[in-house]
């Protein structure tokens, strides 16, 4: 007998369970279904691109963290690292074809071979919304709204959108005499929330110097509200600018629109990203302020420009799937748990199979989902199965039913038995106890 393959996962990769693939795929749908009502749609590309497409726009550790290789023909490959730089491609590839503004999500696997830590995976699925084709205030502004619109959606009303613009930390660069060294700078001062005020300060000293550094740190520190920041970074990046306007006109809507609560001018939010142009956002939920941002990006109106001579302006933010899913638990605002199949066909006589089938059939047609028990066992096994299952109806049918045609429905969940049903009336009491409505022909 040849020797069992021990049955091992990847370290940084995960099985899920169908409790946790339901939750997933639940999310999942109410996140499309707001980007849906706010006209974007959806698209996929490829989890492996030629490696000279991934590489150089991530920067720094992203690029080290390429799952790559030679594939079979010799080419050289990776998997994607987040679905931003394949949507760049995508774009240039496709421009002819679609139509500007364009409006996407992408919901996928991404793969990054860093370091495993609590909540964090070498395997996970981002959820992307973008708008690509137009530079304006008004596409800043909606990707703002979305990702508010998409937490409350999931029940979650307790968060606060930190935002920033790239372009006026440079402008203060500059006039410190040190544009030189902004990528390098708003690396360092992305990581204030993750590493602390004073380690950030000993690495911007290392970087551009003292004086600087308190320059800085000074800059990326909030005032008590928008306004009052908006003013100091304006004057520290050397007065108005289409930068600072542009966030003034965006904190206007979002007081037109009553929202402003839920928003928070912090100059620190950079985004570790070298793609990122112009405004940048984080996400944080105020009930658990360890988790970390759960939606960020920003404006990255270059990205475009290594596959393409036309110019496709974006704009987008990513949700992070299994960071949303552990913060929605630790909530509270996971549902209670249900199953797919909605009605169950118990098999009391195996010469009956052709009826259970048949009128499986018919409950499906009528809208359930409904699954029958493939043979004839022990009630109490078919039981022990429909409840792991979470199933909350079951359906009885023997021969003494079929000779009246009628069966018995029973709720589950409540034990209660509803006899003599005729197959409408069984299907107009599956809806009422199911708060289903009847389907439209």
């Amino acid at each position: 007998m040849a020797e069992l393959i021990e049955p091992r996962v990847l370290k940084g990769f995960r099985d899920f369970l169908p409790d946790a693939e339901l939750e997933r795929k639940r999310v999942q749908g109410i996140l499309e279904d707001t980007f849906e009502r706010f006209g974007f749609v959806p698209i996929d590309t490829p989890v492996l691109e030629y490696t000279e497409v991934l590489l150089g726009k991530g920067g720094g550790e992203t690029d080290k963290q390429l799952y790559r290789f030679q594939d079979n023909g010799g080419r050289d490959v990776a998997m994607r690292f987040d679905l931003t730089v394949p949507f760049a491609r995508f774009m240039a590839a496709h421009v002819q074809e679609l139509y500007l503004p364009f409006k996407r999500y992408h919901i996928a696997k991404v793969f990054r071979g860093e370091n495993t830590q609590r909540g964090r995976f070498r395997e996970f699925t981002q959820c992307d919304f973008d708008i690509v084709g137009v530079d304006s205030p008004a596409a800043d502004f909606e990707i703002l709204l979305l990702m508010r619109e998409s937490f409350h959606a999931l029940g979650i009303d307790r968060l606060r959108i930190h935002l920033s613009h790239r372009g006026i930390f440079n402008r203060a660069l500059q006039r410190l005499g040190i544009q030189e060294k902004a990528v390098e700078v708003l690396r360092t001062v992305d990581k204030i929330k993750k590493i602390g005020e004073e380690a950030v300060r000993e690495q911007l000293v290392e970087l551009a110097g003292k004086g600087e550094a308190e320059e800085i740190l000074q800059f990326g520190k909030p005032e008590p509200d928008f306004l009052s920041t908006l003013n100091k970074i304006t004057e520290l990046a050397g007065g108005p600018a289409e930068d600072t306007e542009r966030l003034k006109q965006i904190y206007q809507w979002m007081v037109d629109l009553g929202i402003e609560g839920s928003y928070m001018l912090d100059p620190s939010i950079t985004r570790g990203l070298d793609y990122y142009t112009g405004i940048v956002y984080e996400t944080f939920l105020l009930d658990l302020p360890g988790i970390g941002s759960v939606c960020s990006g920003g404006r990255y109106n270059d990205l475009a420009s290594l596959y393409t001579k036309e110019r496709l302006p974006g704009v987008g933010s990513s949700i992070g799937l299994d960071r949303l899913l552990a913060a929605l638990e630790e909530l509270g605002k996971k549902p209670e748990r249900t199953g797919v199949t909605e009605i169950f066909v118990f098999c009391l006589e195996e010469p009956l199979f052709g009826d259970y089938l048949s009128l499986a059939q018919t409950l499906r047609k009528a809208g359930f989902a409904t699954e029958v028990f493939p043979e004839q066992r022990k009630l109490s096994n078919q039981f022990s199965f429909a409840e792991k299952k979470k199933i909350p109806l079951g359906v009885f049918l023997g021969s003494e039913e079929k000779s009246r045609g009628v069966v018995s429905l029973r709720d589950l969940r409540t034990r209660v038995t509803y006899e003599n049903l005729t197959p409408a009336s069984l299907i107009m009491k599956a809806r009422e106890l199911l708060g289903k409505h009847s389907l439209k022909a």
